[in-house]
Formats: structure tokens, C-alpha cells, sequence
């Protein structure tokens, strides 16, 4: 995913001739793209989170055991960073390098609590009504939330730190991303909180349809 994000606003940007709107229009699409196509190829494998704010939400409605987080967490970073590496790589620039784009003030951190919340909202509605549909929704949604939102939608702590180890286009400087990961855990613990209390009691799910963050598709519980 993350050599989807950074390569995307690498050649985005290389491409534009300095128009930003251009080659932020490139890195929307290819991110939204990239996202319906990992979770449709993976879901059946892990219930594609590549999220820790997703993670932990899950496992706090017990859709995962929480002696598994941690596990899921740590490869979820270390597959953010190699997928640095990687577009990094194929445009010839150093593994890593300390970005130096400024990401700061409350509009931004506002930004990722309203990106991240929404997110949640999104898995959680469609993942009790439709299921089959939580790809295509959280796709879409990310690729909306790249444009409505002042931070350009990370909503993700391991793709924030990863984001931090990029000077190109989808970059944030290092210092900027505790307060991005704050606000998206903050905001996936009240989409989590207000969807418990909206449905408190989870419906059962068909025993091959995939819900997004649970172990394996044979569970007949959502929770």
C-alpha cells in the first residue's frame, strides 16, 4: 500500500509540472485503487486491517484476540516501511529519507480525527450490513477523504510514520506525526464507542462472507 502511496505522488508530482491539484488528483486515485485491490487480495488471509487504529478497534469489539495486536501492528509498520523502500527504489531515490513537509496546526489534527473516525464508520456500517462491499467503501472513502480533508487523509499510524521516512510528495516531517497518530486513535476509538452503542449486539454473518479484521472467514460472528 505504501509503495502505491508514495510512488503514486512521486511520479504524480514529477508528471505535473508543479500543478499540486494534478498530482494530488494522481495519488487519490492510485491510493483508492490500490486499497480495493489489497483488501479484495488479502482479506481472505488476515481480513486485510494494514491499519493499527483498525486493529486495535477490532480487537476491542473482540474480532481478534488481543494477544495477536501486537504481531499485527509490528508487521503492519514494517510492511509500511518496506513499501517505502520499495517506491523509493524504482525512482532511484535513497531507502529513506526525513521529509521536511510541514503538517502541523489543529486544522490538520482536526483532519485526521474526522479521516479516521469516518473510516471506522465506514468498516463498521458495512461490515455488519454488507460485508462483500468493505473494500469498494473504504476505497472510495479514502479517495474522497484525500480532498475534504486538510491533511489529505492519512488516517493510518503506521502509514504516518512511514510517511514521515519520505521527503517526496506524500511526505510529513517527523515531528509532525505523534500528533497525527493521537488524533487517529482517538478518532477510531469514537467510531468504535458510537457504533458499539449503535449496535450493540452484533447480527451473524454468513460463514463465507468476509468481515474485514476478523481471523478467518470461517467465523460466523462479525464480533
Amino acid at each position: 500500500m505504501l509503495a502505491a502511496v508514495v510512488g503514486s505522488g512521486i511520479l504524480g508530482e514529477n508528471l505535473a509540472g508543479g500543478n499540486v491539484a494534478i498530482a494530488l488528483l494522481a495519488n487519490t486515485i492510485a491510493t483508492g485503487a490500490a486499497l480495493v485491490a489489497l483488501i479484495l487480495t488479502f482479506g481472505s488471509i488476515s481480513g486485510a486491517p494494514f491499519n493499527p487504529a483498525v486493529t486495535l478497534a477490532d480487537a476491542a469489539m473482540g474480532g481478534i484476540r488481543w494477544r495477536v495486536v501486537p504481531a499485527y501492528v509490528l508487521m503492519q509498520v514494517l510492511g509500511a516501511f518496506l513499501g517505502v523502500i520499495a517506491a523509493h527504489a524504482m525512482f532511484g531515490h535513497e531507502p529513506f529519507a526525513a521529509s521536511a513537509r510541514v503538517r502541523a496546526g489543529a486544522p490538520q489534527l482536526l483532519s485526521e480525527f474526522v479521516a479516521t473516525f469516518g473510516l471506522l464508520s465506514v468498516i463498521w456500517g458495512c461490515a455488519r450490513s454488507r460485508p462483500s462491499a468493505v473494500p469498494f467503501a473504504v476505497g472510495a472513502y479514502i479517495t474522497a477523504a484525500y480532498w475534504f480533508t486538510a491533511s489529505t487523509s492519512f488516517a493510518n499510524p503506521a502509514v504516518t510514520l512511514a510517511r514521515a521516512a519520505t521527503d517526496t510528495f506524500s511526505g510529513i516531517r517527523p515531528q509532525d506525526a505523534p500528533g497525527f497518530i493521537v488524533a487517529q486513535l482517538v478518532g477510531a476509538a469514537c467510531s468504535t464507542a458510537l457504533f458499539r452503542w449503535f449496535v450493540p449486539v452484533l447480527p451473524a454473518a454468513a460463514a463465507d462472507v468476509l468481515v474485514p479484521g476478523s481471523e478467518s472467514t470461517s467465523r460466523t460472528d462479525a464480533a
